[in-house]
């Protein structure tokens, strides 16, 4: 089999399509689709797991022009955050150096991987023709109160000497260097995000053709709670402190209240200097621990303050504690211990030593606190609970809340774990936060018309020191005030690279203009997305805050729609062979470009598709690509028969021979199946089934009436797959404009159901039973159907088939003994 020249063929035809301008988006479009990939980090070149996601994007572009929808088909590049500013520190450059020459080595794999991206609607963060745009962002959220400046304990990674967002903090750990993260309080800035918080909760709905997986993380994330919030009151103070629970009925059996360390009212009680020192060391332990590890404990802990709060139903003294499995930012940041119905109160009291009380039990029975092996928390009977004694519990969650707010003891409340979005970054490479700090005015946002606040370029010093470089920096730090004309300071932090991928998507409408992010009239063109593929890691991060970005602005009024993308597809991690994930840190990224320069293209995207489904892991062996080599050097060999005769393409079916009829048949199912294939996103289907079809293909003569209608579909089907070979395939068909200017085929639909015959089948000669297969079923096939009938098992019951006999379509006899 003749090899076909791979390099030859791919650089003709990325030179053509860059010349012909074949990817430039169609704009404004008759039919709209938006096809889009999640950008690029600038940590240096792609790699195989890149590759995939970029590749199966490719498939759906193609396929839907092919569809005669016009594509918006877009790339960029997430350019600011740590990995730049880390290569600053390690190589002695300036990031924006590194993030620049690391674009332009991506962009040539990427380029060179064949993938339809527009490239004249590239986006580069990092750049100030985008950041302008991101602290225009930060000033319309600002103006409209969703920004705001803090103080808070933060999530502290000492060793990028940075600020975390809860969504970057992975297992204790910084999600970029995997170092310990502690807390630390910082006057931070914050998106309110929660001012959104109900209706990102509640549109989940909209989001049809999301993944569930999805969906679940981001209601998990956002948590929300309706319960009741009751007053308690400090013994000695009556100093008032606010309880959040979703069990009310249990009111009655709390013996103790667990309060975070964070939690200012700690500095509030006058606690004894008995013991004071332990819980002053308690609170300097738990500040080395982060939110997740303190609640997924295995053993809750804590330090008793040696003062009681007084409960305002039972009037019985509770004893107050610190514990640090109490979140500070979850409702009050205290909450009430009722161990006899709370499995985790319950291992708490058992461990101190702390009583335990029943107000809850099934009917009929009593249990006795100090025999009790485990906490009760199923629904049962209210005891020892005063006027609700034998209410059913759950009707007593309505009694007493309803009391407690008649008696202005407490009120019904809903809570929500998600917190506001903290964007403040103690860092170099980011864009600057549009504010400025003034003595006589105080915080002034920067006028929109003196935006970009642009980086200093020079004498940086990135090292960290626990403050942002820019703040040591005069020639940017200094500055006027907009409002009095006095001496002030810029803001010395820069945004949480997020905020720059929460608009991205609205940029790639409208990327050259000057004068505002994106024209209202070009961005209502396109959105909201159509289709958009990434990872499932982003679930509650990034995919949460493009949709707060996408309501924001559809509120004051740029945005026609709500909901960022209509559909939301998660491709599978690309992990090496030994099952790890590929980093470059780990040093085991296979790079695509060596693969390609080696064995083509084409063939590198073919064992890509074929290797899994698309949402599913690949273990990368490599192992996939002589399978896709032999499949395209078969059908180019295929091809080279064709004579400049055979393009007449009027096929009457009921003209060709069985053999025609039986391939004729096949291609139509294969269109259908890999029609089907693409919609859902298996490729790796798609690509077995035009293999099977090539199988019998590849039979039929050269001189055949149908041989080169077949070819010209397969090269069709092909074509987003393999978009260089089927280029240069179609030409030699003699079509003068692309494949991809052609209509994707359409399936006979009388072809695609199959002509069915009747299998007679015999026992050692007698006619047992019969069945119908469809035409040319083969022997096999029609064997281990015959023995798996019924009627035919009573006749071969332990018996060893010793012969068989076939006649296709017609009969098979099993010879048995």
């Amino acid at each position: 089999m003749q090899m076909y020249p791979f390099k030859e063929i791919e650089e003709r035809w990325q030179k053509r399509w860059e010349k012909q301008k074949l990817y430039l988006t169609p704009d404004p479009p008759k039919k709209k689709y938006y096809m889009l990939v999640m950008f690029a980090y600038t940590s240096g070149d792609i790699h195989i797991g890149h590759f995939r996601n970029y590749i199966i994007g490719d498939v759906i572009a193609r396929y839907k022009t092919m569809n005669g929808f016009d594509v918006l088909h877009p790339f960029g590049w997430d350019a600011f955050g740590l990995p730049a500013e880390e290569a600053a520190i390690k190589h002695g450059v300036n990031p924006e150096e590194w993030a620049l020459k690391n674009i332009e080595v991506s962009r040539k794999t990427i380029q060179k991987s064949g993938v339809s991206f527009d490239w004249e609607r590239e986006v580069i963060t990092c750049l100030p023709d985008y950041y302008k745009w991101t602290q225009w962002m930060f000033l319309r959220l600002y103006e409209n109160n969703l920004a705001y400046r803090g103080k808070s304990f933060v999530n502290w990674c000492p060793h990028c000497n940075t600020v975390l967002a809860n969504e970057q903090v992975v297992g204790r750990r910084c999600w970029r260097c995997e170092h310990e993260v502690t807390k630390k309080e910082l006057s931070q800035w914050f998106f309110k995000i929660t001012a959104y918080i109900q209706r990102l909760l509640s549109d989940l709905f909209k989001l049809k053709d999301w993944p569930e997986p999805i969906k679940i993380m981001q209601r998990n994330w956002i948590g929300k709670s309706e319960g009741t919030e009751i007053d308690f009151t400090i013994e000695g103070t009556g100093e008032k402190i606010s309880v959040f629970t979703t069990r009310s009925d249990t009111i009655y059996g709390v013996t103790f209240m667990a309060i975070s360390p964070e939690n200012p009212l700690l500095q509030k009680l006058n606690i004894e200097p008995k013991y004071k020192k332990d819980v002053d060391d308690y609170i300097r332990k738990s500040a080395f621990r982060n939110e997740a590890e303190r609640v997924s404990a295995a053993e809750k802990d804590g330090v008793f303050t040696g003062r009681f709060a007084i409960n305002p139903l039972s009037g019985e003294k509770i004893q107050l504690w610190v514990a640090d499995y109490v979140v500070g930012t979850y409702g009050t940041g205290i909450v009430m211990g009722v161990p006899g119905h709370d499995q985790r109160d319950f291992e708490f009291c058992k461990k101190y030593k702390i009583p335990i009380k029943v107000v809850i039990q099934p009917k009929g029975l009593t249990f006795s606190p100090n025999k009790m092996k485990k906490a009760y928390v199923e629904p049962g009977v209210m005891v020892n609970s005063d006027r609700f004694n034998g209410l059913w519990s759950e009707k007593g969650i309505e009694k007493i809340t309803e009391y407690v707010e008649l008696k202005k003891l407490g009120r019904k409340k809903i809570n929500y774990k998600l917190r506001d979005w903290l964007i403040s970054r103690q860092r170099f490479w980011g864009a600057p936060i549009p504010m400025i700090h003034c003595e006589k005015c105080g915080m002034v946002p920067v006028p929109e018309k003196d935006l970009p606040v642009l980086l200093p370029k020079s004498n940086i010093d990135f090292f960290p020191k626990g403050r942002s470089p820019l703040a040591d920096v005069d020639e940017f730090i200094k500055t006027t005030c907009p409002k009095c004309k006095g001496k002030a300071k810029r803001d010395p932090d820069t945004m949480d690279t997020f905020v720059c991928s929460s608009w991205y998507l609205f940029r790639y409408t409208d990327p050259k203009n000057k004068n505002q992010p994106f024209a209202k009239k070009k961005v209502s063109r396109w959105l909201p997305v159509d289709k958009y593929i990434g990872g499932a890691e982003h679930a509650t991060g990034h995919l949460l805050y493009f949709r707060f970005f996408t309501k924001f602005l559809h509120d004051i009024g740029y945005l026609s729609v709500d909901e960022p993308a209509i559909e939301l597809f998660n491709h599978g991690m690309v992990l090496d062979s030994k099952g790890e994930v590929m980093s470059k840190s780990k040093g085991n990224a296979v790079s695509p470009i060596d693969l390609m320069n080696q064995k083509g293209v084409d063939v590198s995207r073919i064992a890509v598709y074929f290797a899994a489904p698309s949402e599913k892991e690949i273990l990368w062996t490599g192992e996939g690509i002589t399978g896709a080599s032999r499949f395209l050097n078969k059908i180019y060999n295929l091809a080279q028969k064709v004579k400049p005769k055979d393009l007449n393409y009027n096929i009457k079916f009921n003209d060709l021979t069985d053999t025609e009829k039986t391939t004729y048949r096949k291609l139509h199912q294969t269109i259908k199946k890999v029609n089907e294939d693409i919609e859902t996103l298996q490729f790796n289907t798609a690509i077995a089934s035009m293999m099977e079809f090539l199988n019998l293909f590849s039979s039929i003569s050269s001189d055949s009436r149908i041989y080169t209608y077949c070819l010209k579909n397969l090269i069709q089907l092909l074509a987003p797959f393999a978009p260089h070979l089927a280029e240069e395939l179609w030409e030699k068909l003699g079509f003068k404009q692309s494949v991809f200017k052609s209509k994707w085929p359409a399936y006979d639909k009388d072809a695609v159901i199959e002509e069915l015959v009747t299998i007679v089948v015999q026992v050692n000669g007698k006619l047992r039973t019969s069945f119908e297969v469809p035409l040319n079923t083969d022997k096999e096939k029609i064997e281990r159907i015959a023995l798996e009938n019924e009627k035919i098992k009573k006749f071969t019951k332990d018996k060893r088939v010793l012969k068989t006999i076939f006649i296709p379509n017609k009969l098979i006899n099993l010879v048995v003994g």
